[in-house]
């Protein structure tokens, strides 16, 4: 039964963003001056340092981690060579990438850092090395550089079920970033660490003048480029593709982004893609769209207004910062190469960069840096064993977490509050079926949020009002309370045994998404929302838990004294933390529940969408300290392993 409640959670987020913006717009517009701009910039450095700081346990400083660069091959070409290079950006963790150097070279030239976007092939992709041989022929040496799962990264060779993640970098990108999330890492931090050290390469060839080092690449390249460049001050100059628009019309044009696209914190800090340019003016800049990109050229036009005034304020020469809108879809043409190599040059100090020969790409093979074409062949550890092993370690030496303490430190994981009221509610029309009547309320728990409150009466005839026994049985679904209702064993037994609560949080059940995708997807709108809610810092898994006590909250203000949950699947994990958070909850049984996070992380595939990730979670607890804190109160039915299916 859907009733119209499917858009609310993104309208809801919609209006967070805008409020954030409209203090960051109201902020910007009031610079005057060139100090007082100078000022917001050290403060937004400041901000994207503290999002990107790699993690100390898994990333070592530059100077402690050996980069173990090594050329494997070269292939000489007209008017260039292509050195096949590979690296370790963490121990175990291998880069492959190519390196482009003009032939002959007299004396160092500018470099250029080339990102790929997210397309299988990697580096070898046909629009890369277009790139690539575009500025080599403009004069500068470029390394363009593999991401995680693209090219040579391939990081689930043999495993079975694999062959869809492994084949799609956006879905292998969104299946290792949950699996990070929980042990406090996340992709953004873990993609630019790749591209730092990829710099740090191509700062140590000596056919390299480190004055004069840009950044570019296209879509999921120019979201390393926007990233990169207010984070890393070497770069001297830089042109993101097809990628930077703003934070909220990705949101309102319902583009999920993939994992390395969602830095945890940014929409807390009050960022938006243009602090991350502005981080770095007056240091020359291209902005690089399309016409018809997805990425809505409002969006990237609004950026390059708000870049440009802040240039102009601290008194940046004319040419320093441009805009180019080409008349193309997503993507970069060779007219969109011709500005850049030509912006590229002019700023390096290069003659103009004039006309060069049509793109030759090679094959994939003939770019390969490791024997067989794949970094773990070659002995690289695959992400999912170093996140594994990360969260072994977590668990051999954090603290157990009793009692308050417990309880505390879960209620700041899912973004609590401490004190929870009574919601209101509407009484809505019931739902009858052939063999029984529903009351349904809309149980008003955050702003334009309802959660759907459904009853199973034994007296029709009352459908209309909300009269609270005083022990509930409140059951939570796995994706509706209607298909469990209809079809799950465990819901038809309990209500024939008499009055039965159930509910549907935000994103489930008569809230669905209404995106036409299925809802197992790892690129819907679900996924979406939970990339969203961990840039606010408040994640998705939390707000859910709030709907059940909010909905708790207001049984127990109807009259209910004592609470029975009982949760099954994604259900099942609402229920657990409610539980533990709610002092009227008596009892809990926990159908298909997984039976921990850390399994999770040192598993290559999970099943389980991300919205059902408490990131951080495996810093501080893991599910069975939960289980543990509930004694005797809880009960376990056949759990689930990490795919979603019976242990």
């Amino acid at each position: 039964m859907r009733t119209g409640y499917g858009h609310m959670v993104i309208d809801h987020t919609v209006e967070a963003l805008r409020e954030m913006r409209a203090a960051r717009q109201e902020r910007l517009s009031a610079l005057a001056t060139r100090e007082e701009a100078l000022a917001y910039q050290a403060e937004v450095r400041g901000k994207i340092a503290a999002l990107f700081a790699p993690p100390p346990a898994l990333f070592a400083p530059p100077a402690l981690a050996p980069l173990a660069a090594r050329v494997t091959g070269t292939v000489e070409r007209p008017g260039y060579r292509i050195e096949k290079v590979m690296l370790e950006s963490v121990p175990g963790c291998l880069v492959t990438g190519n390196l482009y150097i003009p032939a002959p070279l007299e004396r160092p030239a500018p470099g250029a850092l080339v990102a790929c976007g997210h397309s299988l092939p990697g580096k070898a992709s046909g629009y890369v090395q277009s790139t690539a041989q575009r500025l080599v022929h403009a004069g500068l040496v470029a390394l363009v550089f593999d991401p995680l799962n693209q090219g040579e990264r391939v990081q689930y060779l043999g495993i079975a079920g694999s062959e869809e993640t492994a084949e799609r970098p956006t879905l292998a990108h969104n299946m290792m970033g949950k699996q990070a999330e929980l042990v406090g890492y996340d992709m953004p931090s873990w993609f630019t660490w790749d591209a730092t050290r990829a710099l740090d390469y191509l700062l140590s060839r000596p056919e390299v003048d480190p004055a004069h080092v840009g950044m570019t690449g296209c879509s999921g390249g120019g979201t390393m480029t926007t990233w990169m460049w207010g984070l890393d001050q070497r770069l001297t100059m830089a042109a993101p593709s097809c990628f930077v628009t703003t934070f909220l019309s990705n949101l309102e044009n319902e583009i999920p982004a993939d994992a390395e696209q969602y830095p945890r914190g940014a929409l807390a800090a009050g960022l938006e893609h243009a602090d991350f340019l502005i981080a770095r003016a007056p240091q020359p800049l291209i902005l690089l769209g399309q016409r018809y990109c997805f990425f809505d050229r409002r969006g990237v036009q609004e950026a390059y207004g708000e870049v440009e005034r802040f240039y102009r304020l601290l008194g940046a020469p004319e040419g320093r910062v441009a805009y180019h809108e080409g008349l193309y879809p997503h993507g970069i043409w060779r007219s969109d190469e011709d500005v850049l190599a030509r912006f590229f040059a002019r700023h390096a100090g290069l003659d103009e960069a004039g006309e060069a020969p049509a793109p030759d790409p090679l094959p994939e093979e003939a770019l390969y840096a490791t024997p067989a074409g794949n970094v773990i062949a070659a002995g690289g550890t695959p992400v999912y064993e170093l996140v594994g092993r990360r969260a072994r370690a977590l668990a051999e030496t954090r603290p157990v977490l009793e009692g308050d303490a417990l309880r505390a430190t879960l209620r700041r994981l899912l973004g609590l509050p401490e004190e929870i009221g009574v919601p209101h509610f509407r009484n809505l029309r019931p739902l009858r079926t052939d063999v029984a009547t529903y009351a349904r309320c809309a149980v008003e728990t955050e702003g334009p949020v309802r959660a759907i409150l459904h009853k199973r009466l034994t007296r029709p005839e009352r459908a209309h009002s909300l009269e609270v026994e005083r022990v509930v049985r409140l059951y939570l679904p796995h994706r509706s309370v209607e298909e469990d209702l209809a079809g799950a064993p465990l819901a038809r037994s309990l209500q024939e045994e008499g009055i039965l609560y159930a509910l549907d949080v935000r994103g489930l059940g008569e809230t669905l998404p209404d995106d036409g995708l299925d809802f197992w997807h790892h690129y819907n709108t679900d996924y979406m929302l939970h990339g969203h809610g961990l840039m606010f810092g408040r994640p998705y898994l939390g707000r859910r838990v709030y709907d059940v006590l909010a909905t708790i909250r207001l049984l127990a203000g109807e009259g209910a004294e004592e609470v029975e949950l009982i949760g099954r699947g994604q259900g099942a994990l609402l229920a657990l933390f409610a539980a533990l958070l709610a002092e009227n909850v008596t009892r809990v049984t926990l159908a298909n529940a997984p039976a921990s996070y850390e399994e999770w992380a040192a598993t290559a595939i999970v099943e389980w969408p991300a919205a059902n990730v408490l990131p951080g979670a495996l810093e501080h607890l893991d599910l069975p300290d939960c289980l543990r804190a509930l004694g005797e109160r809880v009960v376990v039915v056949d759990p689930w392993g990490p795919q979603m299916r019976p242990r």
